[in-house]
């Protein structure tokens, strides 16, 4: 996953994903603050038009109160209206003729007067006078209303829905008699149409689901088109209610006139139905600008990238060789600048670059002559001590095999090879095997080894001496510290890469303490030589330090210990098989 991050992970990319951001910040700020101005806007325009329609729907409500309230006193103050009732007040009896005298009056009035679908005329005693019948007034209306006309004296007090037909509304007013000083001479009760008062507006049609309630002064219902029930609107006191999940935008308006209490109940989401086509309208124009100024911006970094991408191209060059130089560039001054600049470092890098590299060869060769020098005697001192040994039991005819084996060593350690320092493996075994004739005669059957290389790698070559030191470690420290009998043992296996090999060093001796075992180690990566016993432990260093100089990166795995007390030691390395490429 990294390594896909790294592969976007380039100055055009930045360049392109900044911009982008940048741009992306301004059109979101600037689409939220449109936005948010012209909703509110829309959403204020909105709510001041239902207010005004609350306005002039109330208006509408006096003016028809007032006209209700003109054609009913015409009728209250009609002279033999007063009259009749007055006879009635007086416990004096009205004859037929007289009724239908003033139904003839009422009947003219009735007919000059919009919305009015009857009047109603009872006496005192709540006697029905006119139309033509003999009811009561308790019979067509609940006590409390003739109570609280009464209170009223001579307003009018609204009932609500007449239960005689749904289709009118009921108002009662007190008739008071002007010839007894406005004594209480009956009652008219007066039937209105509900669609004389009709509530529904100019924003019926715009506003889906939008309800109208008009109150009297007791907050009692006069006309409603909502069908639930009014107590949770009527008691609620914000400018928002929720009703079945959905918010409504409350707006009321009473009037001074009649006392009545005008509530709209205007969905929300119908006064945000215009905000929802502009956020489209601002989404629609951001991703229009946002996909101009992705072209405009890839266009842009390109230009800005293309020549930095052509010169690192040429720089990456320097990996296969000398360092190349860039073409001049038509671009803007700095990068100019920046390949000219890089140019005239090109030229002077290549000379540096020569000048170390010849250095360079010659102070590795110096150090690795120097490492060969440095095993060299140590090798032939060791040999020599093994001698040392041999002599004091040895015959004549076994000293001189002895001699001739130890020539063989001095001859294959110090003659300069046809290929340098490079031999073949078989060759380096030989060797081992000759040395190991040698130290057999100091040690006897104290001493076994075992020597594993298949004939297929038997001519890869390796540095002389890469391996015997490490054999001749194990035998001064392996069977050198230990009167138990120790096998040295060497193999060379191919690795499960087939272009490498393995060399293991194994003895059975008596290993190595973790304390002793970890300050080995820590003089190999210091560059350092540990004493193992008596100043012996040159062979372990001289191999780490000839194995980094000849292979170099080419080494898969540099030299490895293993050791565990009275178990035994390992050592070993992987090389490759094209070990003659050597490093300089």
């Amino acid at each position: 996953m990294f390594s896909r991050l790294n592969k976007w992970n380039t100055l055009r990319n930045q360049i392109l994903v900044v911009f982008l951001v940048v741009m992306a910040i301004v059109l979101l700020i600037v689409g939220i603050l449109t936005f948010n101005q012209v909703s509110a806007m829309l959403k204020k325009n909105a709510e001041k038009q239902i207010y005004q329609t609350a306005v002039e729907t109330n208006g509408r409500m006096e003016s028809l109160y007032k006209q209700i309230g003109t054609a009913s006193k015409l009728v209250m103050t009609n002279n033999n209206i007063q009259k009749t009732l007055t006879k009635g007040y007086r416990g004096e009896r009205v004859s037929f003729g007289e009724r239908q005298q003033l139904d003839g009056i009422v009947n003219t009035i009735q007919a000059n007067t919009d919305g009015i679908f009857s009047f109603e005329l009872y006496t005192k005693n709540l006697h029905r006078l006119l139309p033509l019948g003999d009811t009561s007034l308790i019979t067509r209306i609940n006590e409390k209303w003739i109570e609280k006309a009464e209170k009223a004296n001579g307003r009018l007090v609204w009932i609500g829905d007449d239960p005689l037909n749904s289709d009118n509304i009921l108002a009662i007013r007190r008739v008071n008699l002007m010839n007894q000083h406005y004594a209480n001479g009956g009652y008219l009760l007066i039937s209105t149409y509900k669609s004389y008062f009709q509530l529904t507006n100019q924003n019926e049609k715009k506003y889906k689901n939008q309800y109208s309630i008009l109150l009297d002064s007791d907050l009692k219902p006069i006309l409603s088109n909502y069908n639930q029930s009014l107590e949770p609107i009527i008691k609620n006191d914000k400018p928002v209610i929720t009703l079945y999940n959905q918010n409504y935008m409350v707006t009321k308006q009473t009037s001074d006139e009649t006392g009545w209490t005008l509530i709209i109940l205007t969905p929300i989401n119908a006064l945000t139905e215009g905000i929802s086509v502009l956020r489209m309208g601002i989404m629609i124009s951001g991703i229009i600008g946002f996909i101009i100024f992705l072209i405009s911006s890839l266009f842009l970094s390109t230009f800005i990238t293309r020549p930095i991408i052509k010169l690192t191209k040429t720089m990456q060059q320097a990996s296969a060789g000398s360092l190349a130089m860039n073409p001049n560039v038509t671009t803007i001054n700095e990068i100019k600048e920046l390949n000219s600049t890089y140019n005239q470092l090109v030229k002077e890098t290549n000379h540096l670059i020569k000048m170390v590299y010849e250095k360079e060869i010659t102070r590795s060769r110096s150090e690795l002559k120097a490492l060969q020098a440095q095993i060299n005697p140590h090798f032939l001192f060791n040999t020599l001590d093994a001698l040392r040994w041999s002599l004091e039991d040895k015959d004549e005819e076994e000293l001189a095999e002895l001699v001739i084996a130890m020539s063989n060593l001095f001859r294959y350690t110090i003659t300069k090879q046809t290929n340098g320092d490079w031999v073949t493996i078989k060759e380096e075994m030989n060797h081992i095997k000759e040395y190991m004739e040698i130290i057999k005669m100091r040690f006897g059957h104290h001493l076994k080894w075992n020597l594993t290389l298949p004939p297929e790698w038997e001519h890869v070559n390796i540095p002389k001496l890469l391996i015997q030191p490490l054999v001749e470690n194990a035998v001064l420290h392996g069977a050198g510290n230990t009167v138990k009998p120790c096998t040295i043992s060497v193999s060379i296996q191919p690795t499960a890469d087939t272009q490498y090999l393995q060399i293991t060093v194994r003895d059975d001796g008596p290993g190595i303490d973790m304390g002793k075992l970890e300050s080995i180690k820590q003089a190999m990566k210091t560059g350092g030589i540990t004493a193992i016993n008596k100043g012996h432990g040159m062979a372990i260093s001289n191999v780490h330090k000839r194995l980094e100089l000849y292979y170099q990166n080419r080494l898969k795995r540099g030299l490895t210990i293993n050791s565990e007390v009275n178990v035994g030691t390992t050592v070993s390395f992987v090389i490759p098989v094209m070990g003659e490429e050597q490093p300089c």
